[in-house]
């Protein structure tokens, strides 16, 4: 884990967030700065910094890590209206915490192409 990394603190308990999904490999919790009605993020317990750290021996996470998004979106009802989850990698695509992480956006209506 990152010892400076703001997701691996929260993984760790160290920085309090609200919790809305937990297994053993992923960790869920709502965005501190939401850009829709509802908007969680998912990162994996383990540290990988950009999407380009997934690789044949752990790309099982970034399964996980939508499997996870998809279960929350059916809780916050978001199933039948529609829903967004998107992973930046590195600066240029919007990547602020260098903690690979997806994130669920949903329950308002989202334009194309984003940003």
């Amino acid at each position: 884990m990152g010892k400076d990394c703001l997701f691996c603190k929260i993984v760790n308990r160290e920085i309090p967030a609200e919790i809305v999904y937990e297994d053993e490999k992923v960790l869920g919790f709502e965005d501190i700065n939401p850009q829709a009605p509802v908007h969680c993020v998912f990162v994996p317990k383990e540290h990988i910094a950009t999407l380009n750290g997934i690789n044949t021996e752990n790309s099982a996470l970034a399964g996980e890590l939508v499997r996870a998004s998809v279960e929350v979106a059916e809780k916050k009802g978001l199933s039948e209206r529609g829903y967004r989850v998107t992973i930046n990698c590195n600066s240029d695509a919007g990547q602020e915490v260098f903690h690979i992480h997806l994130h669920l956006l949903g329950g308002r209506k989202f334009n194309w192409p984003p940003g």
